[in-house]
């Protein structure tokens, strides 16, 4: 990992620091010259309240990221929402409504999620978890048999019910309820205290189906999310004062008023916790996500920003001493610019065995002197990722080889 902390005297100079850390987190996945993601996250057990991931998106990531197609809408699925849909008069079928059972952390309230049934006719599907959690905020997702826990406050007498209701099921929700079954089948007997979220009396806006692609973005009125899934490689935290106010990192502030202080609750001659800020970049994920999203059947293929080298030159057999001559031509400074981090491959094997073992290890480009440099001093020139195959003259071969590399 590259790790950065960071301490600030006043809520704003932390986030200042935090969007000059993002900015510089962007720049540098930004020489990756792949598709990458910024999403909104969850800060989970590290704390504070701003939290951003970078992601690469990969088929075989672990995360799934939700973005917008018309806005830089973008978050972890964790924390995504999708716009609210309009209110429904229909009365659905007891038969397409769902029900997804949870408990609070204190293990005393039973938490109903009613929900209806996705479009794409996935019964088994739990609801989006963030939603119900934005509803109920000291839901507890870790547990899983929440009913034999809710049991046990049951036989205390603390039981309590909380019913949070989709947007769509909320008006025809009291007609229904007679139907539904607010308790476990083996608990009906029971009696406790039920309270209704969402429902036509507290008129809450709630969308607890889970995201899918098309959805409405939360933040535009036009966009339409799409689901991606993805390699995190970075993420970045605001912490606040989560732990400096409890290991007592403070400073001791002046006796002049600072300006903007009095804002930020900032006293004069008082100690005062630091703000902190928490950032790190995955060095080896990266290396990771890059093979990952670029190699293919034939090998690697680095982006030119953390290849091992940008060139790899391969003569050969007769030609290893003109090879030299080449590579001290394309090693130092010429017209455009200091040169290339290039390669010699001047070992003792067949040609085609160091061609094989270049396409492995993935050399953003390389160049052949073959049958052509014998015949008229004419390279080939392989770039794999831009599926460039040419024959170059040595007089052309420094353009020509500058101009891929600025598309890697």
């Amino acid at each position: 990992m590259k790790d950065l902390y960071t301490f600030d005297l006043t809520t704003s100079a932390a986030i200042e620091t935090y969007r000059e850390v993002s900015a510089a987190y962007r720049s540098f996945f930004s020489e990756l010259k792949l598709p990458f993601i910024v999403a909104e996250a969850s800060s989970g057990d590290m704390g504070g309240d701003l939290s951003h991931e970078y992601h690469l998106p990969s088929a075989v990531g672990e995360d799934t990221v939700v973005t917008c197609g018309s806005c830089e809408y973008a978050a972890n699925d964790e924390v995504a929402t999708a716009r609210s849909p309009p209110p429904s008069n229909a009365v659905a079928p007891t038969s397409q409504i769902r029900v997804w059972r949870g408990i609070s952390q204190d293990r005393n309230v039973l938490i109903n999620a009613w929900y209806p049934q996705a479009d794409n006719g996935q019964s088994d599907l739990a609801p989006n978890l963030h939603a119900v959690k934005s509803a109920v905020p000291e839901l507890d997702t870790s547990i899983d048999n929440t009913v034999a826990f809710w049991e046990d406050a049951l036989s205390r007498g603390k039981a309590k019910v909380i019913n949070v209701i989709d947007t769509r099921l909320a008006s025809s929700f009291d007609s229904l309820r007679e139907k539904l079954p607010l308790l476990p089948d083996n608990l009906k007997s029971h009696n406790a205290e039920h309270s209704f979220l969402g429902d036509a009396e507290t008129n809450e806006s709630l969308n607890l189906v889970r995201l899918a692609d098309g959805d409405g973005c939360p933040k535009c009125e036009e966009g339409t999310l799409k689901i991606h899934r993805a390699l995190e490689v970075g993420h970045t935290f605001h912490l606040g004062t989560r732990y400096s106010a409890s290991l007592d990192a403070c400073v001791m502030l002046p006796q002049t008023e600072l300006p903007g202080a009095a804002g930020e609750g900032l006293v004069p001659g008082t100690r005062h916790p630091v703000q902190m800020g928490c950032h790190g970049v995955g060095v080896s994920r990266i290396f990771g996500a890059v093979a990952e999203v670029l190699a293919d059947k034939r090998g690697l293929n680095w982006p030119r920003s953390i290849a091992p080298f940008e060139v790899a030159l391969i003569p050969t057999s007769g030609v290893i001493e003109q090879s030299l001559d080449l590579y001290d031509t394309l090693v130092g400074r010429n017209d455009f610019g200091p040169g290339f981090d290039i390669v010699l491959d001047d070992r003792k094997l067949s040609f085609g065995w160091k061609m094989k073992d270049a396409d492995m290890i993935g050399y953003p480009v390389v160049v052949i002197m073959g049958k052509l440099w014998k015949e008229g001093r004419i390279c080939e020139v392989q770039c794999r990722r831009l599926s460039v195959d040419e024959k170059v003259s040595v007089e052309e071969l420094p353009a020509f080889v500058s101009s891929l590399l600025e598309k890697l």
